[in-house]
């Protein structure tokens, strides 16, 4: 069977080579709507109903100490920051965030009259209580932020002064962040802090547009409007259902035949066939970094560079899009986009391009040496077919690869989190480059599941994040893409298909890139 199937794919390979207008970067897939739609042009909006959001997961938890994604966190707590096209942090839930010092004090001014839905002030001690929490937690996402904090103070009821170990220039970008990116910006009401404990993660209570009134697990969360909240006139609808619909085919066929009104997508297939559909609407950018492999750093084969230039180097990518992207592959070959200001063409240029005689060669030089090419790939269940390409692809350079699956609950625990693994697959998206990419690509960072660690890669990081300068800024991270690829850290596929697909009648979308919506402006007509 994988004889079979290394054939088929070079045959798809070559008939890719030869057609005239397919390109493995795709030249139908392009950003559209990314931070959602133009609210002047679509009217008025109509109140009432209720929105049925489908999901590609269940989330664990509303907890933003807690790694997850729960898109549905955006809707219960608002952000205090939030993240503009530009690049740039502007107030949301709070007012106003500056520093006085070039970065090393920050005060953060709240709205008057803020309250959670329980009637609570969301007020500066709710922020540091909140602050806190992360600080006190270990295995927060926003640890590195959090680790940022040398004390906090309330300077009155409004105002919450911070000061830091060192300057931070990119300070705000932490309160703007979604769940799942490391957030301090997701305030949770100390009343139900107190109330729940431990188990509040189950029991949200924030400041957004809607509360949650009814979670059955793995089958819907139903939210309700907040009558409290700060937006007046907002949320216009008068609910949310967010649904878990964790298989892609069923996943698209529930917005197709209307069971859902919306759906956060995350493959390509469900972007290509939407973009085509008269009667769904698509919002999507391709963002920065995208789907990639991660190298294991911490034994063999890949702690060996040469094992790691192997794969990328045996992996066909145009093989790849005709074989499973609809001829729509969104290359990626570096951390950032080619419109972001912190790619640079070096860092492309450094990549190393497919060339299958070049990776046998280091694949038999590592095994003449003693080396073991028996791996593992380790991924979900909803990219077998990704995983069935990669085999046959790395088998015909020499390598004996174990496929294994795993649904999205055990994949997370058993494989990135316990670090037990050869190859595995991701998606890193991101909306701003600090605190993600430290996330992704410093030693210990929270998301660096292979453990790759270079300590100038370190200080890099820790000066793009602390300047305020920025130009300094993208000196800095210009070189980290560039020493990035130069040690092949990971192995780069592809940009994101995270998209948020809605029928038509959906109206006020308000997004990041990376799919978080902003519930409050959301309307339906019809």
């Amino acid at each position: 069977m994988l004889a079979a199937l290394a054939a088929a794919v070079s045959l798809i390979a070559l008939a890719a080579c030869g057609a005239a207008d397919v390109r493995a970067d795709g030249v139908q897939i392009q950003a559209v709507n990314a931070y959602g739609g133009d609210r002047a042009a679509e009217g008025t909006p109509t109140p009432g109903g209720v929105l049925r959001i489908g999901m590609d997961r269940e989330p664990s938890s509303f907890d933003p100490t807690v790694q997850n994604a729960n898109p549905a966190a955006f809707a219960v707590y608002d952000t205090l920051m939030r993240l503009t096209p530009e690049g740039t942090t502007q107030p949301y839930l709070a007012e106003s965030m500056g520093t006085p010092d070039g970065g090393l004090t920050w005060r953060m001014t709240l709205r008057p009259g803020v309250t959670f839905s329980d009637g609570t002030p969301l007020d500066a001690d709710a922020v540091i209580v909140n602050v806190q929490r992360h600080i006190d937690a270990p295995s927060t996402p926003a640890r590195t932020a959090a680790q940022s904090i040398a004390s906090m103070r309330a300077v009155d009821p409004l105002t919450v002064e911070f000061v830091l170990h060192s300057p931070l220039g990119a300070f705000p970008a932490v309160f703007a962040q979604p769940i799942f990116a490391g957030s301090l910006g997701m305030v949770i009401s100390p009343a139900a802090l107190e109330r729940y404990g431990d188990a509040v993660g189950e029991h949200p209570v924030g400041a957004g547009p809607f509360r949650l009134v009814e979670w059955v697990r793995d089958s819907r969360m139903v939210l309700e409007r907040n009558p409290a909240y700060w937006q007046q006139g907002m949320p216009h609808l008068d609910g949310l259902e967010f649904r878990p619909l964790s298989d892609t085919e069923s996943r698209y066929a529930s917005i197709q035949n209307g069971d859902v009104d919306v759906i956060l997508a995350a493959y390509n297939q469900e972007l290509v066939r939407a973009l085509q559909d008269p009667n769904l609407t698509v919002y999507y950018g391709p963002g920065d970094s995208g789907e990639l492999l991660y190298f294991n750093f911490g034994r063999a084969p890949f702690d060996d560079r040469r094992m790691r230039e192997a794969v990328v180097r045996a992996l066909d990518l145009r093989a790849l899009s005709a074989s499973l992207y609809n001829n729509q592959l969104v290359t990626a070959q570096s951390l950032f986009g080619e419109s972001s200001p912190y790619h640079s063409p070096e860092a492309t240029r450094a990549w190393p391009a497919f060339d299958q005689e070049r990776a046998r060669r280091l694949v038999e030089e590592y095994r003449a040496a003693g080396g073991s090419t028996a791996i593992s790939l380790k991924t979900t269940t909803a990219r077998g077919q990704f995983g069935e390409f990669v085999q046959a692809q790395l088998a015909a350079v020499g390598f004996d690869v174990d496929v294994e699956l795993f649904d999205l609950a055990r994949y997370s625990a058993e494989v990135v989190q316990s670090g037990d693994f050869d190859l595995t697959t991701t998606v890193s998206s991101f909306d701003t480059p600090f605190p993600p990419v430290q996330r992704l690509l410093a030693t210990g960072g929270s998301a660096n599941y292979g453990h790759y660690s270079n300590p100038r890669v370190d200080a890099l990081l820790d000066e793009a994040a602390s300047t305020g300068d920025e130009a300094e800024r993208t000196a800095a991270y210009h070189q980290v893409e560039l020493m990035v690829n130069q040690d092949l850290a990971v192995c780069w596929l592809s940009r994101a298909y995270l998209a948020t697909i809605t029928r038509n009648g959906v109206h006020g979308v308000d997004r990041y890139p990376s799919r978080e919506m902003f519930f409050a402006s959301l309307w339906r007509s019809g």
